[in-house]
């Protein structure tokens, strides 16, 4: 339960840490590289909190 509740809260700090970088008036080439390297933190990230590879070190919340 608390694994699902720490990957919870860390989609929504990501998915408002992209919108807010998103929202940058960034040009074409540079905001795709921006949208690439988030979705290659958004796996990654999945990947650590779900115990499947540890390569992060994100730090647990504990309730």
């Amino acid at each position: 339960m608390n694994l699902i509740i720490n990957l919870i809260v860390y989609l929504v700090i990501f998915g408002l840490i992209w919108r807010l970088v998103g929202m940058l008036p960034l040009p074409a080439p540079v905001g795709q590289i921006v949208q690439i390297l988030f979705i290659i933190l958004l796996i990654l990230m999945i990947l650590t909190l779900t115990g499947i590879m540890p390569v992060l070190t994100l730090p647990r919340i504990h309730w």
